[in-house]
């Protein structure tokens, strides 16, 4: 594989990254042009709505003539169709440059190969596939969504060095570290919503959201089919979007969301999901919850903090037999991470 078309689309990856959490459901995207093995012009998509990649980093080059003897690497295909915005295929296609280099094929049935096609019939050299396995990882939520129909899954837990979540009293809090706390704030900024089961908004109280963290709190979902969840409970704060599945009516408060739903089982749950345009998610507890994900196997991620801690007696761990965890240490805790492979 060229060395020159690796190096660019590794950039386009770096720049797009810098999206994330931000441009959901759309993908992330970076665009690098390259005239004479030299940078341009670069960009990202930046905020779900407005400008993609390809048009930021069109718009950074003042000479726009220069463009038809250049490079033009994007990590994902080009969009064909209208949207926010307007198709970038268009203003590519108008510039004629003198070769397009993409990672990834957009799964989007609304582009899907159409945007290479444009590009191909109008004359241009196209490259197709150039990092493709990276490229599918740095946008995994988006593929996920598209492909599976559902939202990325991670679930993520904290337990005792003994396997515990909880001791006797259902108490669950600071069994991990300062920094893992910190940890779990970034990620909630980095995924469209959170989800928890009633009996630990009963039990735990939890606010649901980034505090520890620059970023946008998640949407917080809540599965409460008896209508148990107290009403002063942190979760029905006005600080993030709340949706409560459960058997009761909707309520109009408009950060609060009652959806009365048919079945309370995890494909059911994902396709409602699916339908608030939710494309990740990270599952945080209790052990009922988790471990409906688990044994229906609609996870994609687990992320485990083991704390030296120990409890006596306690509520036990979800069971994972037969996954192998990949591990590293947060100061005294092991964060153990499997991907569903």
């Amino acid at each position: 594989m060229n060395s020159f078309y690796k190096k660019y689309i590794q950039r386009t990856f770096f720049l797009a990254q810098k999206g994330a959490g931000k441009v959901s459901p759309n993908p992330l995207v970076g665009c690098v042009i390259v005239h004479n093995n030299k940078i341009i012009g670069e960009s990202y998509h930046k905020k779900y709505g407005d400008k993609h990649a390809e048009i930021n980093a069109i718009n950074a080059i003042q000479n726009k003539s220069i463009i038809k003897n250049s490079s033009v690497f994007i990590n994902l295909e080009p969009c064909s169709h209208y949207g926010k915005t307007p198709p970038c295929i268009n203003a590519l296609i108008k510039l004629k440059p003198k070769e397009v280099i993409i990672s990834n094929k957009d799964p989007n049935p609304k582009v899907n190969g159409q945007g290479i096609s444009m590009l191909k019939n109008s004359g241009l050299k196209v490259i197709v596939g150039i990092l493709e396995k990276e490229g599918e990882k740095l946008n995994k939520r988006f593929f996920t969504f598209i492909r599976k129909k559902r939202p990325y899954i991670i679930l993520k837990w904290a337990e005792t060095k003994n396997g515990m979540i909880a001791n006797e009293r259902y108490e669950s809090k600071w069994i991990s570290n300062n920094l893992s706390r910190q940890l779990v704030h970034k990620w909630r900024a980095q995924e469209d919503a959170i989800l928890v089961g009633a009996s630990t908004v009963e039990h735990d109280n939890p606010q649901l959201t980034v505090r520890h963290w620059k970023g946008k709190n998640p949407i917080r979902v809540i599965i409460d089919p008896k209508g148990r969840v107290n009403l002063k409970s942190h979760i029905y704060n006005n600080l993030s979007n709340t949706i409560i599945l459960t058997n009761i009516n909707e309520n109009k408060k408009k950060y609060l969301k009652k959806i009365k739903i048919n079945s309370f089982e995890i494909k059911e749950i994902n396709s409602f999901l699916v339908k608030e345009n939710i494309t990740s998610i990270l599952i945080e507890g209790g052990a009922f919850t988790l471990g409906k994900f688990i044994t229906s196997n609609q996870w994609d991620e687990i992320r485990i903090f083991q704390s030296n801690k120990t409890f006596k007696k306690g509520i036990k761990a979800p069971i994972i037999n037969k996954l192998k965890l990949y591990y590293r240490e947060i100061l005294q805790d092991k964060l153990f991470i499997k991907y569903n492979d």
